[in-house]
This record gives C-alpha cells, sequence and structure tokens, in this order.
C-alpha cells in the first residue's frame, strides 16, 4: 500500500469527522516511530563502508543508523568495549588495524587507529520517509496494517478512545507475527547448515 492509502484506511477504521489529514499523519509518523523502536527484522539491515586513508580514531554513523549489528576491519570482528575503556585504551598512540569499537554520539570510536584499510559496519537502519501520498517503503509494503495499528494506539490516547486496548492488542499481534516470521525465516529452510557435534582432525 502507498502511504496515501494507509492514510485513507487509518482514517476508516478510526471512523471520526474530526480527523485531518494532518493530524493523521502525526499519528502515522509516532506509529511509526514506535515500530523502529522494536522492529528487527532483515528488511531492515544495511551495510556502510569507510575507506581510511589517514590515520583516524572515530568514524561518523549513517543519517539512517539505528543499531549496530555488527563491525570488521579486514573481515575480522571488532569487540564492542564500554565508553570508560575505549576511553583509556584511546590514551595511548597505538595504530594498527581496530580490534575494539564503542559508540559515542552519533560517532563510532575505534581502538587502535588505523591509517588505511576498509571498515565495514551492518547495521539496522531506520524506514526510508513516507511523506507523499505515492511514496512507499519497504514497511508499507510487507505491514501496512502494522503502521495502521501503530497509529491508532496514539490515535486512541489523543481522543481518549474506548477501543484502545483492541487497537493496541492489534499491534502486539502484528509485531510479533512479522519478529517471528523474520526470526523462523533466519534459523529454518535450505540455506541453514546443520553444524557437526564434534569434528575430527
Amino acid at each position: 500500500m502507498n502511504y496515501g492509502q494507509i492514510r485513507t484506511h487509518f482514517k476508516a477504521l478510526l471512523n471520526r469527522s474530526d480527523i485531518t489529514d494532518a493530524l493523521a499523519d502525526t499519528f502515522l509518523e509516532q506509529g511509526i516511530a514506535r515500530i523502529q523502536r522494536s522492529l528487527r527484522i532483515p528488511a531492515m539491515e544495511s551495510q556502510h563502508k569507510y575507506t581510511f586513508s589517514t590515520l583516524t580514531s572515530k568514524v561518523t554513523l549513517p543519517a539512517d543508523f539505528l543499531e549496530a549489528i555488527d563491525v570488521y576491519f579486514l573481515n575480522v570482528a571488532l569487540t564492542r568495549l564500554p565508553m570508560r575503556e575505549i576511553q583509556g585504551l584511546l590514551s595511548s598512540a597505538e595504530t594498527g588495524s581496530p580490534v575494539y569499537f564503542a559508540r559515542e554520539g552519533s560517532e563510532f570510536l575505534m581502538f587502535p587507529r588505523p591509517s588505511s584499510g576498509t571498515l565495514v559496519m551492518n547495521y539496522y537502519s531506520i524506514f526510508s520517509e513516507l511523506s507523499a501520498d505515492s511514496d512507499t517503503n519497504v514497511l508499507s509494503d510487507i505491514a501496512p496494517d502494522l503502521i495502521i495499528y501503530a497509529a491508532l494506539t496514539y490515535a486512541s490516547d489523543y481522543f481518549l478512545d474506548d477501543r484502545a486496548e483492541i487497537w493496541n492488542a492489534k499491534f502486539f499481534t502484528f509485531i510479533d507475527e512479522i519478529q517471528t516470521q523474520a526470526v523462523e525465516q533466519e534459523l529454518t529452510g535450505t540455506l541453514q547448515v546443520m553444524r557437526p557435534a564434534y569434528s575430527i582432525h
């Protein structure tokens, strides 16, 4: 469904004469924000690469960053440390391939400091914005009902609607279905490899 169709269906379910498009858009935006705080599925995965040519200790996170999945340098995974630990390490002048990282605001700090090579970050990203009626994104394609019922939970608070409990229950049902499906797809199917309990060398 495109954004205009989602808004129309939302307004039909809300069934109020005093709901404007502008107010509906506010509820839909709030609903999508709620979904992004909770949902973590493969459709939200993105990758960003940083290629270094000068000595550095930090990289800026992508604008659509939600949460890191893993970080690699020259195909070796970095270990995440608490900020207090990596700040202590950064007090030294050691350079080389990064082994550790930590997030500080909109940046990732690395230690040791690289001067060349490529850092690869896999992360969960926000969905592309829906604004024009013809707009679609991954979420509107796979779960328009989730967007609608997330928006209805906010509308119910605003209008003190007695259907709040029903709408909230449906929201949790839909988000659980999508998250469970994503997990099952990762754990089952022909692409899975059964690891032996032991190996003989």
